[in-house]
């Protein structure tokens, strides 16, 4: 691995992804902001486990790590067997296996299912042969993320460029991917052409994501935030101190229905009711061509401690029925643009999306 060109295009001190000397490590995004930790993702059920528990988060890094833990696991089977029928029956028990950790990041899927297609094209090799090369290709998505976020931020730019403030939820950062970030990406590249941006950052209930994760990378990087509480937001909107909104995705639909973390859609429709731009950030790799609406998208529903437990402590009644999907859907006609590493994409979204190169990895 290239580690002058990461380290050159991250400014966080730490990084999200290593993968060194065979061994896949995780930054522990429990830990954050109290510990930075590395967490050993180096086998399936470790792997599988950090992708369901959260110790990796954010779509594009979710993917990336999968591929590698799926090329690894390709490794430890090829050191078991020879026969590259037996192989492909096995890496793809794997693959279906991670696929089933968390079910609405579309990367996930498209990741894994590129390795175990590669895998499948290369039955004429050995299976040593060809766990070699499964983890070369899997580590090369490092890099390309990080390059994919750079020309998202450097396409999402100029529409920041005469705004004065800026809201984003969640976390959309290096964190959530390989490095730079998507919708955090995009404010890192605006400020980096000379925004003066005033970034406020829902704390993102019930996990704060926003409150842990967005400040700390944002102050990281010497970019002050201004963390505000989830229901604050249509109040600073009529105060007029929200000239634009950027959140990530995890799965857009082909018209344009973006899923991303729950809480996303009563922005977009706050930001509409004030006239404010709503802008999605997203890798192509994020579209779904397979769905025709959000209405298709699967939406994870999380354990319900998640929501009555805060450090430790039970915030609610015993026994009360709990709702925690992790994600909701954003109709299209709320979202102003959808800025991609090609391009930014404008309503229709329908024909805007068609007309660029989707990678479909299903």
């Amino acid at each position: 691995m290239n580690l002058s060109l990461i380290e050159k295009n991250i400014q966080l001190t730490v990084r999200p992804i290593i993968f060194e000397n065979g061994c896949l490590k995780l930054l522990d995004q429990r830990r954050i902001p109290e510990a930075v930790e590395y967490f050993d993702a180096s086998n399936l059920d470790a792997i599988f486990y950090a992708i369901k528990h959260m110790v990796v988060r954010g779509a594009p890094a979710i993917g990336v790590a999968a591929a590698l833990g799926l090329a690894l696991e390709a490794r430890r089977i090829a050191n078991e067997t020879t026969d590259y029928i037996l192989f492909l029956e096995r890496l793809q028990k794997a693959k279906d296996h991670l696929q089933s950790s968390r079910p609405t990041a579309v990367n996930l899927r498209w990741a894994t299912d590129e390795i175990f297609v590669l895998a499948f094209k290369l039955n004429e090799k050995s299976t040593k042969e060809a766990a070699t090369i499964l983890l070369e290709e899997a580590e090369a998505l490092i890099e390309s993320d990080i390059a994919i976020n750079r020309s998202m931020g450097s396409n999402g730019a100029p529409l920041l460029a005469n705004c004065s403030s800026v809201l984003t939820h969640c976390n959309a950062g290096a964190l959530a991917t390989c490095g730079w970030g998507t919708a955090l990406g995009v404010i890192r590249s605006a400020v980096d052409a000379g925004a003066k941006l005033t970034v406020y950052v829902d704390e993102t209930r019930p996990r704060q994501q926003g409150a842990r994760l967005t400040v700390w990378e944002l102050m990281q990087d010497k970019i002050q935030p201004t963390l505000i509480t989830d229901n604050m937001a249509g109040y600073l909107m009529a105060q007029g101190k929200v000239d634009a909104v950027i959140v990530g995705a995890d799965r857009i639909a082909s018209n344009g229905d973006a899923a991303n973390k729950i809480g996303t859609y009563s922005l977009a429709v706050l930001a509409q009711a004030h006239g404010i731009p709503f802008y999605i950030a997203a890798p192509l790799s994020t579209i779904d061509p397979h769905i025709n609406s959000g209405a298709e998208i699967p939406i994870e529903e999380r354990d319900a401690e998640e929501v009555l437990v805060i450090s430790g402590q039970n915030i609610s009644a015993p026994g009360v029925t709990v709702l925690n999907p992790s994600f909701d859907v954003t109709p299209a006609r709320l979202i102003k643009a959808i800025i991609t590493e090609a391009a930014v994409l404008y309503p229709p979204y329908e024909d805007s999306i068609a007309a660029v190169d989707v990678k479909i990895g299903y």
